[in-house]
């Protein structure tokens, strides 16, 4: 059997990490059993999805390296599930219901003062077709309801080992709304059908939905695509991060200068057993992806991980990979430099600003102006790649400062910064003539 999986997200906002971790690990399932990966566009909804957000998902998704197989749209199969609609209706599984939300609410409120579970009664079931027509009559629509088997529903889940759902225990779910719109439920179980997916994989959330969708596909003779429900994620602090989802939006992390791998690497193996660490590549993260890794707790996202992360994956990153990056930014100034520079950065567009410390003007910062006419006394004539060793030696001989108040106030001099790369392989791009200049004081 050929892994087949499927991305549906909603054209109703953006990307954030909660969604993005649930593409990725479809994704990495599928790639790393020589499968594909279907990104189908949840937009039944038409009044609140948007063209956009829709042109955002793919952007996104395409960043990240998320590439997908096929994609779909569901508004534009609506006629497949007016066809599964009519069918559950002819079997007498999918059945109108003409309460309100008033009186549903009332309902409900009155099994709970008695003790018993708020789930709806299948009064609906007893209508008669005089006390339908009356109802249409004063111009109620219904909403239609799916007759669940009441039995308990089992399945052997990849995340979570065996699974039970005992649909006794649920409300009959509304499929179709009284002003016509599918509810996701069975849009969904309709083109996983159509689609040919093997395996569900999504966040533990949707665990008890899981039951009634078995009985949905098994209503309309498919069938039953494999399971995996995701432990969800937290904060650091462990509370539920799902109030803070829309503050981490992929666009606005990568406004910030993430980069696509850090973002991967991280989703891709917290919760895991695996090393938290960069990976080669998100195709690497595939080959080696196993839910038999994932563990049952909730999976801590910590900023301050994801930051280690970039940092490493710039720090790993070739002159040749950077060299696109560094031309757009206009600061291209060799491999030498990147080679020099790369270990101090956290994002990106940190480079910038290494690179104005070899192409000026730096101010420099000057303590002690004697201690810098010393230095400049014997500064050697030409700057390679020994000349600090032996500048710093015969400086620490002329004036008797060592250690850090030997090698800090030269640092400031040259740079204005009181941290950053290694000063040997910085000062021959430096060049003499502005070490000199910013021996003398002089922004250069």
């Amino acid at each position: 059997m050929s892994v087949k999986v499927r991305f549906a997200p909603s054209p109703t906002g953006k990307l954030h990490v909660g969604n993005v971790r649930t593409a990725l690990v479809n994704w990495l399932f599928a790639k790393g059993q020589g499968g594909s990966f279907v990104l189908r566009i949840d937009d039944t909804d038409l009044a609140r999805s948007t063209q956009e957000f829709e042109d955002g998902i793919e952007t996104d998704l395409t960043w990240l390296g998320l590439v997908w197989d096929e994609r779909y749209n569901q508004s534009k199969r609506f006629d497949r599930y007016e066809e599964a609609a009519a069918r559950l209706k002819a079997s007498g599984r999918l059945y109108p219901c003409y309460e309100t939300s008033d009186e549903l609410d009332r309902r409900r409120k009155v099994q709970l003062s008695r003790g018993l579970p708020p789930i709806y009664d299948r009064a609906a079931l007893e209508l008669t077709e005089a006390e339908k027509a009356a109802y249409e009559a004063e111009g109620r629509r219904p909403h239609w309801r799916f007759k669940l088997d009441g039995k308990r529903v089992a399945w052997e889940d990849l995340a979570r080992g065996h699974a039970e759902v005992d649909t006794a225990s649920m409300s009959d779910p509304v499929l179709i709304r009284e002003d016509g719109l599918f509810l996701y439920t069975l849009p969904s179980v309709v083109d996983d059908i159509d689609m040919d997916i093997t395996h569900i994989i999504r966040g533990e959330d949707h665990v008890t939905n899981t039951g009634a969708q078995i009985e949905i596909f098994e209503a309309l003779g498919a069938k039953v695509p494999g399971f995996a429900h995701m432990p969800l994620l937290v904060g650091a602090d462990g509370a539920a991060l799902s109030k803070r989802l829309g503050s981490l939006s992929i666009s606005d992390m990568r406004d910030q200068g993430y980069e696509p791998i850090a973002i991967t690497s991280h989703l891709g193996k917290i919760g895991t057993s695996d090393n938290l660490e960069i990976a080669a590549s998100v195709e690497a993260l595939g080959a080696a992806f196993a839910f038999s890794k994932m563990g049952r707790s909730p999976a801590r996202y910590d900023t301050a991980d994801l930051d280690r992360l970039n940092a490493q994956a710039l720090h790993g990153m070739t002159y040749a990979e950077a060299q696109p990056r560094l031309a757009a930014l206009g600061v291209d100034l060799g491999e030498v430099f990147w080679d020099t520079v790369r270990g101090n950065l956290n994002k990106f567009a940190d480079v910038a600003d290494l690179a104005r410390i070899v192409t000026g003007p730096v101010t420099p910062v000057i303590e002690d102006p004697a201690f810098a006419a010393a230095a400049l006394e014997v500064l050697p004539e030409v700057i390679d790649a020994g000349a600090w060793s032996a500048w710093t030696t015969a400086v620490k001989e002329k004036t008797g400062a060592k250690g850090k108040g030997l090698f800090m106030p030269l640092r400031l001099i040259l740079t204005g910064q009181a941290h950053g790369p290694d000063m040997a392989a910085m000062a021959p791009l430096i060049g003499r003539e502005a070490i000199v200049r910013r021996l003398k004081g002089e922004a250069a």
